[in-house]
């Protein structure tokens, strides 16, 4: 199979034993990545099962394009059903680095993990063969030192993909570290955790992928290449790429790494991932304690990483302790944490250091923060609600200033955050060309021409009306999908403008061409969109038959129908285009309640929802090749399906 290694392997790690599929069977339909897990996961998976249950699935999956080099496809997911969701449900994280080629080069394109080990154990793959090691010697140890000492034991052509003590205590915010510093969220370490399985190591040498057409790649190559002659590409206007004394690039494997990903080196010699919220999370506190400098939130970066907690949750946490402390509702004595210390090395020790333990205020905290906040009592409640949009998911791409982002995250059980980033990095790019900065291009006019093509009209740029959203909303969703099955850099992709084509629109059908020439199959774009509307739906049935209720969940934090936007990061002054060349003001804004109704509705109607129950039609079902999912959704709610 041209792009794929052609097997999965499958292990129970109740009974120690393994199989192998194919991924013929799954990539026809699927592609790669959140398409095939997704298809694992729904047939594998009963509804019942919980995110630490024996039976739920932990699938590591990568596409069809990694070990392509160039163009950003090298990058892997991790999926199953995740603990941190309020309800739970399947959901997935994505990863860079090269662990996710090491595991094609060893022979597979996906590994599907059920059950649980009797005893701490890790899994140890190489040409396509897997063993399964006592990893007792391991527990408790963090995630960077299991990964160095599994590299030191095998061989430094070995990746390794570990979860610390936050992970191995099933603390919901725990994530997976692999090489490269590359981190997997979404509670993927809990449920790594529950399975008691410490780390996957896979000793594989690069490798680069078999094509079909290597000539028309060379040729898409080149032109991608035409296309990212200007860094950052796709993320101009965001204040956190790190650059300065003691960092440097740090591309995923065969990537041009004209994004963000950057690599600093410490005083005492060691060198890590350091970028995006990883860099600036506890930049700030750590600066007023310490002074101007990487050092510090550098060592607060690799302090989260070894216990293995989501730095993003660690961020949310300081910011609403802070606030609890400011109204006296908690202090360092009443939950034992140095709050007064707040950006100190020795605070955030102590705070993730009880949180990955699971000590004292630590085991609320490791439940997930609303539940350390509902344990306070209404007022730390309500002082937490504006860090958070839906299900603990964090309040990013705000639907008050960004009201085409109101119907992504509604639709979504996880933090819609590739979909978002679709609108706001035209957003952030627009506000360069009200700056007057130098090759500024995205005016008025250019955003339209983008949303002609990207989000089915021109008034889905127009961000004074809610018309047009829903489409774009369908749009986006779809076309994110696709880029999670195949899997391709969210720094990148979707390409959907440059300053260097005439009208500084790129061709939508890019990845398609690419998949092309790799695989020797025909795809243009409305077949690769197709797929994305599969597995969205495909993933809509899982939610379903997992308890998620269909238009009652369909919905958005209070907050933002009740409560004024007033600042927004990296955009304080909350404007974003209107009709016209307006520039429109968003300050004290509201989602109003009404019109987000009606766009639902319309969105429902745009995927052939019905209009009562968002759920899939039959008849869509069956147009999408799912019919075999028909029967378990009839059983769900026979009277809500559109027959």
């Amino acid at each position: 199979m041209f792009g794929y290694a052609g097997k999965i392997l499958k292990v129970y790690l109740s009974h120690g034993t393994t199989d192998v599929l194919e991924t013929s069977d799954y990539s026809e339909m699927f592609l790669g990545g959140c398409g095939i897990a997704a298809k694992l996961h729904w047939d594998l998976v009963p509804g019942k099962v919980k995110a630490f249950d024996s039976e739920n699935a932990l699938i590591f999956a990568t596409g069809p394009l990694a070990g392509v080099p160039v163009i950003g496809g090298s990058r892997w997911v991790v999926c199953g059903r995740s603990p941190v969701t309020s309800q739970e449900h399947f959901t997935y994280c994505n990863l860079g680095g090269d662990w996710g080629l090491r595991l094609k080069a060893a022979g597979f394109d996906a590994v599907v993990i059920q059950g649980n080990a009797p005893k701490p154990v890790f899994l140890f793959i190489r040409d396509g063969t897997v063993e399964i090691k006592d990893a007792s010697y391991l527990s408790g140890k963090g995630a960077i030192d299991t990964r160095e000492i599994i590299k030191t034991e095998f061989g430094a052509d070995t990746g390794v993909a570990a979860i610390g003590p936050a992970g191995e205590n099933r603390v919901v915010s725990a994530i997976i570290l692999a090489d490269d510093d590359a981190s997997g969220t979404a509670g993927m370490g809990a449920v790594m955790g529950s399975k008691n399985l410490k780390a996957i190591a896979v000793k594989a040498r690069h490798k680069k992928t078999k094509v079909a057409n290597p000539e028309a790649l060379d040729n898409l190559t080149r032109y991608f290449r035409y296309l990212d002659r200007k860094p950052v590409f796709g993320v101009t206007g965001i204040p956190l790429r790190i650059t300065g004394p003691g960092t440097s690039k740090a591309p995923c494997y065969g990537c041009l790494g004209n994004c963000l990903r950057r690599n600093y080196k410490s005083e005492t010699g060691q060198t890590g991932k350091f970028m995006c919220e990883a860099a600036i999370f506890y930049q700030f506190y750590a600066e007023a304690r310490y002074g101007k400098g990487y050092e510090k939130p550098f060592q607060a970066t690799k302090l989260c990483d070894q216990y293995g907690v989501n730095v993003a949750e660690i961020g949310t946490i300081i910011m609403w302790l802070l606030q609890c402390s400011g109204k006296g509702i908690v202090n360092d004595e009443t939950i034992g944490i140095p709050i007064s210390d707040v950006g100190s090395l020795e605070f955030l020790d102590n705070l993730v250091g009880k949180m990955a333990r699971r000590e004292g205020f630590g085991d609320l905290l490791a439940k997930g923060v609303d539940v350390a906040a509902e344990s306070l009592g209404q007022e730390a409640v309500a002082l937490l609600a504006p860090h958070l949009s839906k299900n603990r998911q964090r309040n990013v791409y705000d639907a008050r200033l960004y009201i085409n982002t109101a119907l992504l995250h509604a639709m979504e059980p996880r933090l819609a955050m590739g979909q978002g980033q679709e609108i706001t990095r035209i957003i952030f790019k627009w506000l360069e060309w009200r700056r007057g900065e130098a090759h500024s291009y995205m005016s008025n006019e250019v955003a339209r021409r983008i949303a002609a093509h990207f989000w089915g009209s021109e008034i889905a740029a127009d961000f004074s009306t809610h018309e047009g959203k829903a489409l774009a909303a369908k749009m986006i969703q779809d076309r994110q999908t696709v880029r999670d099955c195949l899997i391709l850099c969210g720094f990148i992709w979707p390409i959907m403008d440059s300053e260097f084509t005439e009208d500084h629109v790129v061709d939508p059908s890019l990845p398609a061409q690419i998949l092309s020439a790799v695989t020797g199959k025909e795809f243009n774009e409305a077949a690769l969109n197709r797929i994305g509307e599969r597995v969205f739906t495909l993933r809509r049935a899982i939610y379903l038959r997992e308890g998620h209720r269909g238009i009652e969940d369909d919905y958005l934090a209070e907050s933002w129908h009740t409560v004024p936007a007033t600042w927004d990061f990296p955009n304080p002054e909350m404007v974003v285009p209107g009709l016209g060349d307006e520039a429109v003001s968003r300050q004290g804004a509201t989602v109003d309640r009404g019109l987000f109704e009606k766009m639902r509705s319309e969105y429902y109607y745009h995927r052939q929802w019905d209009p009562e129950t968002g759920i899939p039609s039959v008849s869509k079902l069956r147009e999408l090749g799912l019919a075999e999912i028909v029967e378990s959704l009839g059983n769900y709610s026979s009277d809500s399906i559109v027959r």
